[in-house]
């Protein structure tokens, strides 16, 4: 029996994860999918937002602001790309000023450091970019860029490292209340724990139901984004929003850490959270918004769409709090933005609440809580000369858009979560990110994979389950 099982291995299961695995504890994580980070985590905006949104007073507010500060010692020590660049909220008129005066009230109510309420001519002085109509804006200096699929892997990774189990390709199915613990039917077997702790994003209210809660519930709401070539993503410098209305805050326009420019998302009520298609309608409305703040923005330079699902839920707060259906179960749902930003602080939070309800703590002698990676396109000449002459994999580029090499690929590889899709590849080492989406590389890196693994080259993904690239006829030729 284990102490505790996570449902989900997205930003806030990998966070709870890492917290859990600094204590002698038996943790296991059950993610649905067949790799962390793939469905919410993968799919939005990627901003660190500085904390000025939320209504004092509430989880968001408090967890928002403390896990900024979390996120950014955590991104040094396990080597995770993050950016503090600062972000402005844009008012086109003296109405929208008095909304930008508000959110400037309200972030210093909730400790937001260092902002400014500055004028047009202020905005435009720093960013250039900025349309003409714009008359004011809030400055937010702390608000930062990250690379949440790396986050959330390397929280995860770093859980493995310390001793926490994880399980892919293991979607939940029924769950059965026993005395004194949890047995949990999996599509890899079943798995019976004391505590729970339910981080399962858009499916979050379902899985509460099989302990037979009701206290919430999810509507799925989509946003569309556009991803742009780095011809673009200097144009700005900061990220850029709107004024902020109920579905939330609005079409921004932001450079990446990977030096793309991201543009959107819109916000739209959709039935389930597998409907990441985009429209044409959605994407229409996030150019109109983006041109409105940014003007020369050249959409020709878009080298992918894309869209995620976010679980709005029927409370305007976070939900952290232990069922009141069945003690010992913990739910951690309705995280949209800024979950990403809460993230490490929620996972805190999460330990708290099993400790209230029970779990005995004793923290590790030892817990590794350093990660390091090799970016090798962000090496000195000598630095790189001297890794190809130790190993020349790092001499041979793959990815040429990013610059990555095969002995990135392969370090990757054998990391402690394995990749085992094109697309895991993609979110580890960034090949394939390029403005030829994988045109050129994605064949060598099903190659590598193949061998690396010992796979048949037909057995390798590109990403989710199914999503097979090659076939091979069966023995009847069919």
């Amino acid at each position: 029996m284990y102490d505790v099982a996570i449902v989900g291995c997205g930003i806030i299961g990998a966070a709870t994860a890492y917290q859990l695995a600094r204590y002698r504890l038996s943790v296991v994580v059950l993610e649905a999918m067949n790799d962390v980070a793939n469905a919410t985590t993968k799919a939005n905006s990627a901003i660190l937002h500085a904390g000025y949104d939320p209504e004092p007073g509430t989880k968001m507010a408090r967890l928002n602001v403390e896990g900024v500060k979390m996120a950014k010692e955590l991104c040094e020590k396990l080597s995770v790309e993050r950016r503090e660049i600062g972000s402005f909220v844009l008012a086109f008129s003296q109405e929208e000023m008095a909304t930008v005066r508000e959110l400037f009230d309200r972030g210093n109510k909730n400790g937001v450091p260092g902002l400014r309420v500055l004028t047009g001519e202020e905005v435009r002085a720093m960013e250039p970019a900025i349309s003409g109509e714009v008359v004011g804006a809030l400055y937010a200096p702390s608000a930062a860029i990250v690379s949440p699929w790396e986050f959330c892997l390397a929280l995860a990774e770093t859980a493995v490292r310390n001793g926490v189990e994880l399980r892919l390709s293991s979607p939940v199915t029924a769950i059965e209340k026993r005395e004194g613990s949890f047995l949990l039917r999996t599509a890899s077997g079943d798995v019976e724990a004391r505590y729970v702790v339910n981080a399962a994003g858009v499916e979050s209210d379902r899985v509460h139901a099989m302990v037979g809660g009701d206290s919430f519930h999810i509507t799925p709401n989509r946003g569309e984004y556009y991803l742009l070539d780095k011809t673009q993503g200097t144009l700005v410098d900061k990220v850029v929003f709107q004024c902020p209305n109920k579905d939330g805050k609005g079409v921004l326009v932001a450079p990446t850490v990977h030096g793309n420019l991201i543009v959107g998302p819109n916000a739209q009520a959709v039935d389930g959270p597998d409907e990441v298609g985009n429209t044409a309608a959605g994407l229409a409305f996030v150019k109109k918004m983006a041109l409105k703040s940014v003007p020369g923005i050249n959409f020709r330079d878009s080298i992918r769409n894309f869209a995620g699902v976010r679980a709005n839920s029927d409370q305007s707060d976070f939900i952290i709090e232990e069922s009141e259906a069945a003690p010992g179960f913990i739910n951690l749902g309705g995280i949209k933005s800024p979950g990403l930003s809460a993230a490490p602080a929620i996972g805190v939070e999460a330990v708290k609440l099993l400790q209230g309800c029970g779990l005995q703590l004793e923290e590790k002698d030892s817990f590794t809580d350093t990660r390091s990676r090799v970016v090798f396109r962000h090496l000195p000449p000598e630095e790189k000369e001297r890794m190809v002459r130790e190993n020349p994999l790092y001499g041979r580029v793959i990815c040429r858009c990013e610059t990555i090499t095969e002995g990135e690929i392969v370090e990757a590889i054998h990391r402690p979560i394995v990749p085992r899709t094109i697309d895991a590849i993609k979110r580890r080492c960034n090949a394939g990110m390029g403005r030829c989406q994988g045109g050129f590389c994605g064949p060598r890196v099903h190659e590598i994979l193949s061998r690396e693994l010992g796979l048949p080259l037909n057995e390798i993904l590109m990403d989710e389950e199914g999503s097979y690239i090659l076939t091979q006829p069966t023995k009847e030729g069919k």
